[in-house]
């Protein structure tokens, strides 16, 4: 999957199940080319959410809800997520 199919894919399931006033995704996989643990095909993802409802729960009560909708992705495709939420 490239990275383009799986940002598209991941703000629809989002937006599916939360509501999202806005959603940005970057990929910050380039600052991790080196690294040893860099494998092809496995994302590093920055996310800047603005949701009031997901502001409304504790940081760890969002990142749960976010991951479990994503656990597929994140199983298959992504390395590791930044999430900023507003």
């Amino acid at each position: 999957m490239n990275i383009n199919e799986l940002i598209s894919i991941i703000k629809k399931k989002l937006q599916s199940k939360i509501v999202i006033q806005n959603i940005e995704i970057e990929d910050k996989s380039y600052l991790h080319k080196k690294h040893s643990g860099h494998q092809e095909g496995r994302f590093h993802l920055k996310m800047k959410i603005d949701s009031i409802e997901l502001s409304q729960l504790k940081k760890i009560e969002s990142n749960k809800k976010i991951y479990k909708i994503l656990n597929n992705e994140i199983k298959e495709y992504i390395h590791s997520i930044q999430i900023l939420i507003n």
